[in-house]
């Protein structure tokens, strides 16, 4: 126990350390009345990318300094006025944490109950895994941006469903040994980590400036509550009935959700590529024109 929260405190440390060279958002420096620290680090900025400053035909929003954003108006924006884009956020959210954290934190049982892999063997299995989970933000990153934000998250979170279904099929079959199964998971979550990153993306960008840490947060949470917690709670349920039926049942459930969020993002996802977040959702502070 004590292990684990010195490991915690290692991490905060390392945190801290680090936000001494993250330089301050501009857009959080302006809308809280520093312009002239906003001003100095776009310029930096600028500098380092080698860009045009101030490229023409922009549209220009013009900004009101305020020391906060009550509560009451973050709900009132998240919940009322862009309560589609909300619809959207808990629905990429909660469909990615019951996927991932059911999968992922019952992977070791499977591996061992179901294929009989010895307990001090599973990390070999976990090594491969966890390759695919990096390599597939890494490789299909570029095309949210290149083919679109809609179409590349709803396309990631109906393929890695129906990857699932097909994966959970064939395990409730006994198509496959502990390495075949290992395979299976790298393809599904090739497409799934990829889709997983893509709601914080969806959440961060799709909503005012002023209470975009916010929603990640609010919609972490709920999504975390809803998927995060019940899903490994199911899945551990299931396992431990030792039939493949049933763990097949959890799959499909889950490779449900992935699908049906995945629609909602294509009817009601919001393409933010290539687009100031001003344009994308006008910020609370914004003055009349």
């Amino acid at each position: 126990m004590s292990r684990g929260l010195g490991d915690v405190y290692k991490r905060q440390l390392i945190i801290l350390l680090l936000r001494r060279w993250v330089p301050e958002s501009p857009r959080w420096l302006v809308t809280h009345g520093r312009t002239q620290e906003g001003d100095v680090i776009v310029a930096e900025i600028e500098r380092h990318a080698h860009v045009t400053p101030h490229p023409p035909n922009q549209a220009k929003t013009r900004l009101r300094a305020r020391t906060h954003t009550p509560l009451s108006e973050v709900f009132d924006t998240l919940f009322r006025v862009h309560r589609r884009r909300a619809l959207v956020g808990l629905a990429l959210m909660s469909a990615q944490a019951f996927f991932y954290n059911a999968i992922f934190f019952t992977y070791a049982l499977v591996l061992t109950d179901f294929y009989g892999v010895k307990a001090d063997r599973v990390g070999l299995y976990i090594l491969p895994f966890a390759l695919g989970n990096f390599l597939g933000p890494v490789l299909l990153g570029p095309l949210f941006d290149t083919v679109g934000r809609k179409p590349m998250i709803s396309a990631t979170y109906i393929v890695s469903g129906i990857l699932l279904a097909v994966t959970g099929w064939m395990f409730q079959q006994e198509m496959l040994s502990a390495t075949g199964q290992t395979i299976a998971w790298m393809v599904v979550f090739f497409f799934a980590s990829a889709a997983a990153s893509s709601a914080y993306l969806t959440v961060g960008e799709t909503f005012p400036l002023e209470v975009r840490a916010l929603a990640i947060a609010v919609f972490y949470a709920i999504g975390t509550g809803v998927g995060g917690a019940l899903g490994p709670l199911l899945f551990g349920i299931l396992v431990d009935t030792g039939s493949r039926t049933s763990v097949l049942w959890g799959y499909l459930l889950g490779a449900v959700l992935m699908i049906v969020a995945g629609g909602i993002q294509a009817v009601f996802g919001v393409a933010s590529e290539g687009r100031p977040l001003e344009e994308v959702a006008t910020p609370l502070s914004a003055a009349p024109q």
